[in-house]
């Protein structure tokens, strides 16, 4: 099967499964993500501002700017993004995605990046919606990013290898069925 093929298997189990306890699964997810955030000491925090299809974070966005973290998101900028700090109020943008006003890029260290996905296969790289934001941003940007964790309501890999050496390689894998997946080494 080929990455194509298979991104379409997902986003369809996703859609299939839409409204089916979706705030019980985004519960879960983030309070692992919290609890995780809490055991690693991670101050300065790479989120998502989810679409409908993904894990919902927002109470973990909020959570974590009460207790005065770093809480960055992307603002797109051409075929990629940049981080800025999450701040009110959010405007609709291209492809659906809210995002904040513009501002300063974020340029300084990374503790833990959350990133939506619809899939992986067994190298834990990332299948996202195929416009390769993400591996753009990741390109540049990982040597500033400590560690990379991916959140999605339904779990789905392939035992084949059908990622691409650019894709993002993650560290973690995390969804409501206690699905943790950890890569050994970041190459």
């Amino acid at each position: 099967m080929d990455k194509t093929t298979f991104r379409k298997k997902c986003i369809e189990r996703v859609k299939r499964k839409k409204n089916i306890n979706t705030y019980k699964q985004d519960k879960i997810i983030v309070r692992r993500l919290y609890m995780y955030i809490k055991k690693i000491k991670a101050d300065t925090i790479m989120l998502y501002v989810p679409l409908k299809t993904e894990v919902n974070i927002i109470s973990l966005i909020n959570s974590l700017r009460k207790e005065k973290k770093v809480v960055l998101v992307p603002f797109m900028e051409g075929k990629s993004f940049r981080l800025v700090k999450y701040r009110l109020p959010l405007k609709k943008k291209q492809f659906g995605v809210k995002e904040p006003n513009n501002s300063n890029k974020y340029k300084k260290k990374i503790d833990l990046a959350i990133v939506p996905i619809i899939g992986t296969d067994r190298t834990l790289r990332r299948v996202g919606f195929g416009k390769g934001f993400y591996d753009r941003f990741f390109e540049k940007n990982h040597k500033n990013i400590s560690e990379i964790l991916f959140v999605s309501r339904e779990y789905c890999v392939s035992s084949e290898v059908i990622t691409d050496d650019h894709d993002v390689k993650g560290d973690f894998y995390i969804t409501p069925k206690n699905s943790v997946f950890k890569r050994k080494s970041r190459i």
